[in-house]
């Protein structure tokens, strides 16, 4: 009478102890993982990965913990310049969350290079360098677990906000001092000071109308040109197509540019501007008529590369002027 529910009682006895055998495993399992990522990010804050590394520390269930990604080919024959700089970057971002009073083992920074897990790019489709994403602790990667490295740039205050944005960990950006602009500043300093002092009897240049209208112009000409939007967001100086070896320096979107174009922007407006200057030497001064007429044609070649707003019609399609 009692054989049923007896037979019935020692399944679900076997069944809750495979059960939580399951779980102690899976526990195990799991704390060795984040033993492991941990030990090697006390070495290196970012942990070099090859496709057997990745499969099994990134893929593989179970995991409590994100891990964002840097893909990359630093090796002498891919000719990455970019990927050098990104890199120098993402260590960067790696450091500062490694030697942060915050730091725990939610997240960790890695890297796969091309040369060491191919069958990594394959397996995820890439096929261009580099390439940032992040792997959440549950689930597949979203797009916006992508980062946008042509839009946003890969600075590490840019990768440290994609960070916050996927795990709301605040990561404080510390860089290594750099003293090259304090050592330059000084030199220029002492440079400028050395000038005044050995003409210190005639300081009548620092009067000078040209020369402030020189530098005012020249610090607008940079300005202008799109230098400080290149400090913030550290974009790259051109890009080349890994299938076509094809190098470009002005970028398809509107939202984004590469440090070329400032360049490409600079001189744009800098010919420009001498062109007007020179049309209008030309106009009211006093010199013989025969360098008066070379000026002219000379400021109107110049003005004439306003054609350089085709540069427009490569960033915006819609725009009207041909």
């Amino acid at each position: 009478m009692f054989g049923k529910p007896y037979s019935t009682l020692v399944f679900v006895l076997l069944f809750c102890h495979e059960l939580s055998h399951a779980q102690k495993k899976k526990e195990t399992l799991l704390s060795e993982k984040v033993t492991q990522m941990m030990d090697w990010t006390s070495k290196r804050s970012v942990v070099r990965m090859n496709g057997e590394m990745f499969r099994r520390f990134v893929k593989a269930p179970p995991r409590n913990y994100s891990v964002f990604i840097m893909f990359t080919a630093l090796q002498p024959q891919r000719q990455c310049g970019i990927c050098r700089q990104a890199d120098e970057e993402f260590h960067v971002l790696a450091n500062s969350w490694h030697y942060s009073s915050a730091f725990t083992n939610r997240i960790f920074f890695a890297s796969v290079d091309y040369d060491e897990g191919s069958d990594v790019f394959q397996m995820l489709n890439m096929n261009s360098a580099p390439a940032f994403l992040h792997f959440p602790p549950k689930g597949k990667p979203r797009q916006s677990d992508t980062y946008e490295l042509q839009v946003r740039g890969f600075s590490a205050e840019q990768l440290a906000r994609w960070v916050a944005d996927q795990t709301d960990v605040q990561i404080r950006v510390i860089r290594p001092p750099n003293y090259a602009g304090p050592l330059l500043l000084g030199f220029l300093l002492s440079v400028i000071g050395g000038l005044a002092y050995l003409r210190r009897n005639n300081l009548e240049f620092l009067f000078n109308k040209n020369l402030w209208a020189f530098s005012a112009l020249c610090f607008t000409l940079i300005m202008t040109s799109g230098q400080m939007w290149n400090h913030i967001r550290g974009p790259p100086y051109a890009h080349k197509n890994p299938n076509t070896d094809q190098v470009s320096y002005i970028h398809g979107s509107s939202q984004a540019q590469f440090v070329a174009e400032t360049h490409i922007v600079l001189l744009f407006n800098g010919a420009v501007t001498a062109g007007i200057i020179l049309l209008c030497e030309a106009a009211t001064s006093d010199i013989d008529t025969g360098k008066r007429k070379i000026m002219c044609i000379a400021g109107i070649c110049l003005v004439m590369l306003l054609s350089w707003l085709l540069y427009f019609r490569a960033k915006y399609y819609g725009y009207p002027y041909r």
